[in-house]
């Protein structure tokens, strides 16, 4: 029998190629196979896309298409799906280097299958390979910085809770709120009523050649805006002076 591959988690970073470590790209040429999850059968991977100046260096990828829904069964029986299909590819001795946008260990598809692999197939070795985020990359597009000195910074995934990211807003000096493409209507009236909207800026695929920036989050209230979409609030504190 051969002895197992491994499974590495490739942070790729939020949009721009550029922006892929050297630790990633090194990984991406030595790895048997490269695999990318998209949303179904045919669909573009944005995972895919941030790597294709490097394919020529790929020896192999495979896309893999991962659950879109919130059914606990079909979501547990797509995921151990994927997971066998990666196993057999390690149980072959393979090293598959799993690329996802941004940053593996943050609000990533690989965190779900890392979860899945370890229950499955425990013995197999799996790591991560950090990345760019989004949460980052949107502060150097601003050139607003995310934290400074004490301040208190949150990232946050955006829902119709609308008291908790009320709650959220007044308790940090900075929020990131990501996924907030499906609830934006009701964050704008928020920021508004907290005085807030001209501290926050939206941001659609950061860095990335389709990326769009909105300082002005008014022009947004009726805006249909993709998935990869968030919204930065900083609360600039003013300099006493004694």
């Amino acid at each position: 029998m051969a002895q197992l591959g491994k499974v590495i988690g490739v942070g790729v970073g939020p949009g721009d190629p550029e922006l892929l470590t050297i630790k990633a790209y090194r990984t991406l040429k030595e790895a048997d196979l490269v695999a990318y999850p998209k949303k179904r059968r045919g669909a573009d991977s944005y995972a895919k896309k941030i790597i294709a100046p490097y394919e020529q260096a790929i020896r192999e990828s495979l896309g893999l298409v991962f659950p879109m829904t919130k059914e606990k069964d079909v979501l547990e029986r797509e995921w151990n799906r994927i997971a066998e299909e990666i196993y057999e590819h390690v149980s072959q001795g393979k090293t598959v280097a799993f690329v996802t946008e941004g940053d593996p260990m943050l609000y990533s598809t690989f965190i779900h299958l890392w979860k899945t692999m370890k229950a499955k197939y425990p013995d197999v070795d799996i790591s991560s390979i950090p990345g760019i985020s989004s949460v980052t990359a949107v502060a150097s597009q601003l050139m607003i910085p995310l934290a400074d000195g004490d301040e208190w910074t949150a990232v946050i995934p955006a829902t119709e809770g609308r008291e908790k990211m009320k709650e959220a807003l007044l308790q940090h000096d900075g929020v990131v709120f990501i996924k907030v493409a499906k609830v934006l209507p009701m964050m704008i009236e928020l920021l508004e009523e907290l005085g807030m909207a001209q501290s926050a800026a939206v941001a659609t695929k950061v860095t990335s050649e389709d990326e769009w920036i909105w300082r002005n989050v008014d022009e947004l209230k009726t805006a249909e805006l993709e998935y990869l979409t968030l919204m930065m609030v900083r609360q600039e504190k003013k300099e006493v002076v004694v």
